[in-house]
């Protein structure tokens, strides 16, 4: 039986040094728990752009399409700003996500224990925290037509149209009840159906979707910009958010800060089954490529490492060793082990990039 197999794009920035911990673990997979992956890897992004005029090469995408799942660091810097908007670094990603028809973004938003105090909300607020924002990725503003900016009359208006069919909204729609029910059983669907037709739209259709296929599951409704203040009043009304494409970026980068650092939070980008019943998928964390600490070893690797973990738990049906890589960084970081972005006001010394994932390594085979 042929091992499952990873392509591996570690993109700009810090992306190439948070995915080298991540090849560790990887590593680590194959030594200690026999359980062995066919590791690709290839360029995407500005490094892309440098090597071939372009943020994606045709050959990339295509070995994109074959594997079992894309393991993606991050995209863009200011050396690329000035580019033409084609060939900017995120229209690699942009790519990737739309040929790949990986339609629903998973972004959980989880707060350890041990970084309660590091959230901009009070500890009572955060601590405990567990939610799962799933945002449509292939559809809505970001993709409609028309769009650009053009010349009416004596000044320049720049167009994006928001568009979604009932098709669309219906698949993310399942896959936010099917999390659900692994989880606690609630959804609540944000949109601005009170000034936008798509937001009627998705409102009809994603409670039509309940009503017929899962009445089991609680589902609530909450205009976008009400769901912005209740994540920061209290956040922990929510277990699954179901939202469009604009307003999933928005809210799931707030999400994020509730945990205390934007170098925590992983993503699963999930499509449609392959001939082998798994979805096509790409993971990355939730960061961006942070020029500003590129190769000086400070980069927070922990949101690579775990996306690697939902990838075990999504792609590969090793949800046992997802949950061990999971409780390996609890267990570091109640341990007190810190990079930079995750140092408090009484300071000490931050562990570089390499050294945090030494210590996960370390928890992981403590947890043998």
């Amino acid at each position: 039986m042929a091992n499952p197999s990873i392509l591996i794009l570690a993109g700009d920035g810090i992306g190439p040094e948070v995915m080298a911990e991540v090849k560790k673990i990887i590593s680590w997979m194959g030594a200690k728990r026999g359980v062995h992956f066919d590791v690709s890897e290839d360029l995407v992004g500005g490094c892309a752009y440098d090597a071939h005029g372009k943020p994606l090469s045709d050959e990339t995408m295509a070995k994109a399409q074959a594997v079992d799942a894309v393991l993606l660091g991050a995209v863009g810097g200011p050396k690329y700003d000035k580019l033409d908007f084609s060939v900017k670094p995120e229209r690699g990603l942009l790519r990737l996500r739309k040929e790949m028809d990986l339609y629903s973004n998973l972004r959980p938003a989880q707060c350890f224990d041990a970084l309660a105090d590091f959230s901009s909300l009070k500890k009572e607020v955060v601590a405990g925290l567990d939610i799962v924002i799933v945002r449509e990725l292939t559809s809505g503003v970001y993709f409609g037509e028309p769009r650009g900016i053009f010349k009416e009359g004596n000044e320049r208006v720049g167009i994006n149209t928001q568009r979604y069919t009932e098709s669309e909204i219906v698949r993310v729609a399942r896959s936010a009840f099917e999390l659900a029910r692994k989880r606690n059983n609630k959804v609540c669907s944000m949109e601005k159906a009170n000034v936008m037709e798509s937001g009627i739209l998705w409102r009809e259709v994603v409670q039509e979707v309940h009503d017929r296929e899962y009445p089991d599951v609680q589902l609530t409704h909450m205009y976008a910009d009400n769901g912005a203040m209740q994540l920061c009043r209290w956040p922990k009304q929510f277990d699954v958010i179901v939202t469009d494409n604009l307003f999933g970026d928005v809210l799931s980068d707030m999400a994020a800060m509730l945990t205390g650092s934007l170098g925590m939070l992983p993503s699963a980008s999930l499509g449609s089954p392959m001939a082998n019943g798994r979805p096509k998928a790409l993971y990355e964390p939730v960061h961006g490529s942070a020029p500003d600490i590129m190769g000086q070893g400070k980069a927070n690797p922990i949101a690579c490492i775990l996306s690697f973990a939902m990838a075990l738990r999504y792609s590969f049906d090793l949800g046992e060793d997802a949950t061990r890589v999971e409780k390996a960084v609890e267990k570091v970081l109640a341990d007190g082990v810190r990079t930079a972005d995750l140092m408090g006001p009484e300071g000490g010394k931050p562990v570089s990039t390499s050294q945090m994932g030494d210590a996960i390594l370390a928890a992981l085979d403590a947890s043998l």
